[in-house]
């Protein structure tokens, strides 16, 4: 019996078009990897027209702000956001800055009062965190990249691992963990990780509590960065790409995702930039928040955007201060040293590079001042010896002027000696 010729187009038909399609992915993130800042210009840095921006909050037109959130889901439970920053993209001067959320911080959730910001996804998902965030930072924030436990395994298996330098030993254990249990055990020195040794190095916190997770979750992110531009990435970028797309929930198109990490590629040569919102701990009601100082950290988001603040917006944030801090009760109290969950304030980047400045030009002054010092002491001198130099010549300058010789008659002398010569012309002085 003989078959007839089907009409259904054989399968490697579809896997040609599969790979054509991977193909032209390939060339279109390279294409923006290369030309990020030019297409970020035109797209990425565009305001999605379907978000109001709000006329009270501050706006970046030549900047993207996207809000970036690890999210950790279990069953049965719609997951906090274990991980908040919002990412700031310049595409005109290629630099990138990144301000870390402290997950403890007491916000104001629109609906259900004064709360910490991670309990806003829990209440309303990506649209109310972003809500949030926008009203803590008085900023309209553009975009929003979701990132649950799981997809992040995924992107750090699909880019080959990462190389990371642990500061010190971390080991901790806890067998009762909803996600089958939890093993973190690192020892200082530089280390690969891969997925799942990612996610418990991002998530080790130890006696400097959630801010020092907070400052290795920035150095990873530095680290994530320097592979993700890294030319062993390339051969890897069709898995990676499909990767990133099936495992992230975001409002931003393939384009933009694209044209963000060739803008990040860019800014790889200035550095990334990382800060936190600054403030304290604080207990309130037997429960420890990181309170925010709100005229620091919205003066400081200004500046990293490059906005100038009016007069309208000044009040605004006058009131916004005021009323945070009349909702602060009073029997609210510092948090006592035993308690490590949220950890204490260190020196962000910035206030780190500032007062780097400072001391190099504190130094460079004092060098300056020391090198005029010399100057001036070695002038000084040169000026006594030619001093000195002209008076010993006075001294030793023959006598020009004539005296006459006197004799004394008012006592005999004993001998027939005359007395000392005066000095006169042709006669040197002795001395």
């Amino acid at each position: 019996m003989i078959l007839q010729d089907s009409n259904i187009p054989p399968r490697k038909t579809n896997k040609k078009r599969r790979i054509w399609l991977w193909v032209l992915m390939l060339f279109i993130f390279l294409g923006a990897a290369l030309g990020g800042a030019y297409f970020a210009s035109n797209s990425l840095t565009e305001k999605p027209v379907e978000k109001k921006q709000s006329e009270e909050l501050i706006t970046a037109k030549d900047k993207a702000t996207i809000m970036i959130m690890g999210v950790d889901e279990r069953e049965d439970d719609v997951g906090r956001s274990d991980t908040l920053m919002i990412a700031s993209i310049d595409p005109k001067t290629n630099q990138a800055s990144l301000l870390s959320v402290p997950r403890d911080t007491r916000v104001k959730i629109k609906g259900h009062g004064f709360d910490k910001v991670n309990a806003a996804y829990a209440y309303g998902k990506e649209r109310l965190s972003q809500e949030t965030v926008e009203n803590l930072l008085g900023v309209n924030v553009d975009h929003y990249i979701i990132i649950n436990t799981k997809s992040f395994k995924k992107i750090i298996d699909a880019v080959g691992g990462i190389d990371i330098d642990v500061p010190k030993r971390m080991h901790y254990e806890d067998p009762w963990d909803d996600d089958g249990g939890l093993i973190i055990d690192f020892h200082p020195g530089m280390q690969h990780m891969d997925g799942a040794k990612a996610v418990t190095y991002v998530r080790y916190r130890d006696e400097e509590g959630d801010l020092g997770r907070i400052r290795r979750q920035q150095d990873f992110v530095r680290a994530f960065m320097e592979k993700l531009v890294s030319p062993t990435i390339i051969p890897k970028l069709p898995a990676v790409i499909k990767e990133v797309m099936d495992s992230i929930e975001t409002d931003l198109s393939v384009r933009q995702l694209l044209e963000f990490a060739g803008t990040l590629k860019e800014s790889k040569h200035n550095g990334l930039k990382t800060d936190m919102v600054p403030g304290k701990p604080l207990y309130i009601e037997g429960i420890s928040y990181w309170i925010p100082d709100l005229n620091k950290l919205r003066l400081t988001v200004a500046d990293t955007l490059g906005v100038s603040l009016s007069g309208k917006y000044k009040t605004k944030m006058e009131a916004d201060i005021r009323e945070y801090e009349n909702s602060i009760p009073a029997g609210a109290s510092e948090v006592p040293a035993s308690d490590t969950s949220i950890g204490r304030a260190k020196a962000s980047d910035s206030s780190r590079n500032r007062r780097r400045e400072e001391t190099v030009d504190k130094e460079k002054r004092s060098s300056e001042d020391k090198k005029v010092e010399r100057t001036e002491r070695s002038r000084s001198e040169d000026r006594e010896e030619r001093s000195e130099r002209s008076s010993r010549e006075e001294i030793d300058r023959p006598a020009r002027s004539q005296t006459t010789p006197t004799t004394d008659n008012s006592s005999p002398r004993s001998d027939d000696s005359t007395a000392p010569p005066t000095p006169s012309a042709g006669i040197s002085k002795s001395r």
